[in-house]
């Protein structure tokens, strides 16, 4: 069995590297989001069903990546809570 300190010392690397895909997610949504203004500067006016659809498909990308931060800040917050308890 792992001691209270090995423990502790497992749980700050997997909240860095919780850290780390939590910046990755966000500069991917920072580019959809550029992408998706690109795409309607260059589209503009056009109501071409694939062009719906490909807006569509980057918004919902964009909602995703929100439901994934939201998903590791309360993993953090779990992860924190048992910390505290050791």
């Amino acid at each position: 069995m792992a001691s209270v300190a090995e423990l502790k010392a497992a749980i700050d690397i997997a909240l860095q590297q919780i850290g780390d895909g939590q910046s990755a997610v966000q500069a991917a949504g920072e580019k959809l989001a550029e992408a998706q203004q690109t795409l309607a500067g260059a589209l503009e006016g056009s109501g071409h069903t694939t062009v719906e659809a490909a807006q569509a498909s980057l918004t919902q990308a964009s909602q995703e990546l929100e439901e994934c931060l939201a998903a590791t800040l309360v993993a953090v917050e779990q992860a924190q809570q048992y910390v505290s308890t050791l």
